[in-house]
């Protein structure tokens, strides 16, 4: 079982109604940025990224009921969540509201709730 982390725009990833990403959003996100694919295959909303620094072909990112997730991603993948949710005035979350600030080595997190 894997560790989900998510793009949103909730004080708490699970309740986000009325702070939903609608998915024309996301669907915008991807066509405006070469470096990401649609990945219809996996879903209407599925996206890879394309531009990974060690090329990993598994980087995918879909959403799903106002959120947009990915499960175990390493750094890489957290920092282009960053930028994602920068746009989408958004921010990145794990499974247990744990709020990433960076995916650096350390992959930094806060404990608190924003």
């Amino acid at each position: 079982m894997g560790y989900d982390i998510h793009i949103t725009r909730a004080s708490e990833w699970r309740e986000n109604e009325g702070a939903e990403i609608r998915a024309e959003e996301w669907l915008a996100v991807i066509d405006a940025d070469a470096q990401l694919s649609p990945d219809p295959a996996n879903g209407p909303y599925s996206a890879l990224w394309t531009a990974h620094p060690e090329e990993k072909k598994d980087a995918w990112l879909d959403w799903y009921a106002g959120n947009v997730y990915t499960t175990n991603p390493d750094r890489h993948l957290v920092n282009k969540m960053l930028e994602i949710a920068a746009r989408l005035e958004a921010r990145v979350q794990g499974d247990e509201n744990e709020l990433y600030e960076s995916g650096g080595d350390s992959m930094e997190t806060t404990n608190h709730v924003v």
